[in-house]
């Protein structure tokens, strides 16, 4: 099994960055790597973002490219998603997951809530 805690959540205003982070425990070494969904209220959950764990390699979706950052410290397993240029349409809990395949999202945190204002 796989423990995930997320952090970092919060309300910010418009335009404005937030920091989150997953830590992740437990087998950790039978993941392929980690990455980040969020669900708004009355909307299906969505992917966010995804790392590998060994290339580091990473994924976006289209709403959030260059915005935000996901990116990972191997030694600690730990997972991070800077988000800057906040919009309200980021407002949603959001989930980190541990992946034990390419697409393969086994294990979910609890969540974090995000809220934006405008």
């Amino acid at each position: 099994q796989v423990q995930l805690v997320e952090s970092g959540g919060g309300l910010v205003q418009a335009g404005g960055s937030l920091r989150l982070s997953c830590a992740a425990s437990g087998r950790t070494f039978s993941t392929y790597g980690m990455g980040w969904f969020r669900q708004a209220p009355g909307n299906e959950r969505e992917f966010v973002a995804r790392i590998r764990w060994s290339t580091g390699s990473t994924y976006y979706a289209d709403s959030v490219k260059g915005r935000f950052t996901i990116s990972r410290d191997n030694a600690k397993r730990t997972v991070y998603l800077q988000m800057n240029s906040l919009k309200p349409e980021d407002t949603a809990v959001y989930y980190c997951v541990a992946a034990v395949g390419p697409g393969q999202y086994d294990y979910w945190g609890q969540g974090t809530q995000v809220a934006v204002s405008s």
